[in-house]
Formats: structure tokens, C-alpha cells, sequence
């Protein structure tokens, strides 16, 4: 049956070779569209399972770079029970490069507290080095720095050569490779030197790095720090983003102009003031705002999971318009064939062929071109993510992983059985005679 289906094909080429194409076409850009959210997820993986540890920023912010906290809480951080080692952290955005704008991909400034560095049990970057030296305690102070191989590819930069970063010289004394678009994006300095770079408020860092000691898991850990902080008022040092965040004067402004307008008119304090004077344990815990947020790698997962199952909407869409596309390509195709063939298959079922071999027949010729197209879909969608990675390998992480392309294989496959079999139920229904006179 299956030879003879596959002649049946061949004696055909033309018709079949359309069908086969409308397919593949439909199966390459289904494995393209979905090795984008595929990307996002290995991305997601490469990255935050280098990352054990906790990290606490201000309420809201996105990522670290738009975040600010008082330095002195790290103090306080490392006296809670479960805390190993705390590393403050500075961020900042290198505007420019060797004198070349870093918009896409970015280049960020990554400040780090070299002797809180050094304590870690595991550290991003600082494990990940591939040349020359991470930072030590001689480097305080300098603008020797660590940039990923990806910049110093960029740049065309090696260990030892200078690097213009917003009109300072630093000297690159090490490479780092993380194998990751969200990690090899960062120059690594001191966290004094970041401050000078970035014009960065000393009192502030715009994160905080908590190492656990494994005795209490990360969850409990990042209940009881926030715990620790809740209800702290902000306003003290939240004035000091003016420096980093010029455009948040007016609101600031505004806020301050709004407490003093409630102190001269004898208003009464925060209900979070109040609190904390009175020592009052009444005070409703809806109405105390968090002062900092700590997420774990598992929190940022779940956030760029989100964003990526909103994307799987997108890609469900499109790969559905090709997948009607190939199926209604596949059923006219089929149709046709068993309409130019009902002379033949009269004759088969006055020979004793019965009506499920012919549909059997026909199904095989559909699931044959199924299974084709399915075959150099995947083979076409894969050479297209390799060569896409290969010209953007900066700015795009495509991923067509094994199971995505087994289960192209077997949609196209499923997809042209199923194309195959309402022809194949139109020609079992006619009897010997019936097929032949309509032939």
C-alpha cells in the first residue's frame, strides 16, 4: 500500500510538489515563530540558574538599573538569620562605547562591592571568567573593569587594552562569557568607580545581592527581609534619585511641597509614621507599604514567563493562519487526486478492493505528503534559526530544540492525515459502477 501510494504521488509531480511546498512552508515558519518563545525560555534558563541567591530592590522596579535603596540596609541584611553574604550593587547604562551609542544591544555598568564579591560561595561573572583575572581588592578605586567576550568581540578589545566608557579610560583586566543575551551585556567595575561614572549617589545602590547559608529556604528568607523592612519610610532617600532620574524632580517636588503643606496646616502624620512611633502593632498591614521587594531566580522566571506566554498568543495565531493555509493546500490537492482517479478506484473495488483499503490508499498518499513537508519544514526552520543566530548573535537567542522540531514533525504529519481523509470518505461511498461512469 505504501508503494503504491507513493507512485501514486510521483505519477503526479506537479500537483503533489505545490502541496508539499504549501506545506513546508507552513511547518518552516511554525518552527520559526515558536523558537522565538523557545529562546526567551533557554535564555531565561541560562541565565537565572547561575543565579542561587536572592536580590532585593525598590517596590516596583522592573530591573536593577531603575532601582534605589540605602546602602545602609545591607548592613542590616546580613544580620538576619539565613543571610550568608550581602554585596550591594550599582547600575548604570553606558551611553557610550569607544564613542559609539550602545542602543541596541545595551551596555550596562555593573558596580559591584569587590570584597563582598570575593566572600561569595557562587558568583555570575566572577565563575564564568574565560581570560585574564576577575576583580580583586588592588582594583578598588581604579577603573580597571571585566566586560564580557561579546564587547570585547564589539570592540575588538583584549585583556590589557583600554576602554572609552562615557568619556573615562578603563583598562580591561579580564573576559567573562555567561552564555547568556541578559548577562553578556555588562562591564564590571568597582561599585566607587560606577558611582563616578553614573554621577551615583553614595548613600544609595541600586540593588542588593543576599547569598542564603541554605538553613531556611529562599522563600522564608525573602518573607522574613521584607519583613524586617516593612514600613520603613522611603521619602528620606528617595530625593537622591534626582541625581540618577532628573525627570522625577517635578513629582518629588510635588510631594515634598504636599508634607509641608500638611505640617503647617496641622495635619496628622503617615499612618506608617504613626506606627512606628507609637509602637502600635494595630495599624492595618494593607496600609503599610513594602519598602524593598526581594525576588529569587524563580521570580524572575515567572515574570519573563508571563511576558512569553503573551507572546505564545502572537505565535498561536500565526502559525494557525499557515496551518489552514497548508491543510486547505493538502485537501484541494486530495480532492483533485481522487476525482481524476474514480475510473481507477472503480475498477480496484470491482478487482475486490474494498472500501477501506481505498480509503487506507488515500490516506497514505495524504499522510506521505504530510509527513514530506513536515520533514523539510523542520529542516528549513532549523537552518533559518542557525543563520539567524549567526547574523544577530548579539541581539537574538532563536532556539529550535529537539522537541520542538519532533513535534512540527508529527503536527505536519497528523495535519496531512487529516487533510487526506474527507476525499478519502467521498471515494469509499461510491460503489464500482457509480465511480466509473462519473470518471
Amino acid at each position: 500500500m505504501f508503494r503504491f501510494a507513493f507512485r501514486n504521488l510521483l505519477s503526479r509531480p506537479v500537483r503533489s510538489l505545490l502541496a508539499l511546498l504549501g506545506l513546508t512552508v507552513a511547518i518552516a515558519g511554525m518552527v520559526g515563530l515558536f523558537s522565538i518563545a523557545s529562546g526567551i525560555d533557554d535564555t531565561v534558563g541560562k541565565t537565572f540558574n547561575k543565579i542561587p541567591g536572592l536580590a532585593a530592590m525598590q517596590p516596583g522596579a522592573p530591573i536593577p538599573l531603575f532601582s534605589r535603596l540605602p546602602v545602609a540596609w545591607s548592613a542590616e541584611m546580613a544580620t538576619i538569620p539565613g543571610v550568608r553574604t550581602v554585596r550591594p550593587e550599582v547600575w548604570g547604562r553606558a551611553q557610550l562605547v569607544e564613542g559609539k551609542p550602545t542602543f541596541s544591544p545595551p551596555r550596562f555598568l555593573f558596580g559591584t562591592e569587590i570584597l563582598s564579591t570575593l566572600k561569595l560561595k557562587q558568583a555570575v561573572y566572577r565563575d564564568d571568567l574565560v581570560a585574564g583575572r576577575f576583580l580583586t581588592k588592588q582594583d578598588l578605586g581604579t577603573m580597571n573593569c571585566v566586560v564580557s567576550r561579546t564587547i570585547a568581540e564589539a570592540f575588538q578589545k583584549k585583556v590589557g587594552d583600554p576602554l572609552r566608557v562615557d568619556g573615562y579610560d578603563l583598562t580591561i583586566i579580564g573576559i567573562y562569557h555567561c552564555g547568556s543575551l541578559l548577562l553578556d551585556v555588562a562591564i564590571l567595575l568597582d561599585s566607587d568607580s560606577v558611582r563616578k561614572i553614573c554621577k551615583f549617589d553614595e548613600k544609595l545602590v541600586s540593588s542588593i545581592y543576599i547569598e542564603p547559608d541554605d538553613t531556611i529556604s529562599n522563600k522564608e528568607l525573602a518573607a522574613n527581609i521584607t519583613s524586617h523592612f516593612r514600613g520603613r519610610r522611603a521619602d528620606e532617600w528617595q530625593s537622591n534619585v534626582l541625581v540618577a532620574f532628573p525627570e522625577a524632580g517635578a513629582i518629588n517636588m510635588l510631594n515634598a511641597a504636599a508634607r509641608l503643606l500638611q505640617g503647617n496646616a496641622g495635619a496628622a502624620p503617615p499612618a506608617t509614621q504613626t506606627a512606628e512611633k507609637s509602637g502600635s502593632s494595630e495599624a492595618d498591614p494593607a496600609a503599610v507599604e513594602e519598602a524593598i521587594e526581594v525576588r529569587s531566580a524563580a521570580d524572575w522566571g515567572d515574570k519573563i514567563a508571563e511576558l512569553s506566554s503573551d507572546l505564545d498568543v502572537f505565535l498561536y495565531l500565526m502559525t494557525g493562519i499557515g496551518v489552514v493555509i497548508a491543510l486547505l493546500s493538502i485537501l484541494n490537492t486530495m480532492l483533485m487526486s481522487v476525482a481524476e482517479r474514480l475510473i481507477e478506484f472503480g475498477v480496484l473495488k470491482a478487482n475486490g478492493w474494498s472500501a477501506w483499503d481505498v480509503m487506507k490508499l488515500v490516506t497514505w498518499e495524504s499522510a506521505l505528503l504530510g509527513l514530506g513537508g513536515g520533514i523539510l519544514g523542520c529542516m528549513a526552520g532549523w537552518v533559518a534559526v542557525q543563520v539567524m543566530n549567526a547574523i544577530y548573535p548579539t541581539k537574538l537567542h532563536l532556539f529550535a530544540s529537539p522537541a520542538l522540531l519532533l513535534f512540527s514533525l508529527a503536527f505536519s504529519w497528523v495535519l496531512g492525515m487529516i487533510g487526506g481523509i474527507y476525499p478519502a470518505i467521498w471515494a469509499l461511498r461510491m460503489s464500482p459502477m457509480e465511480a466509473i461512469r462519473r470518471g
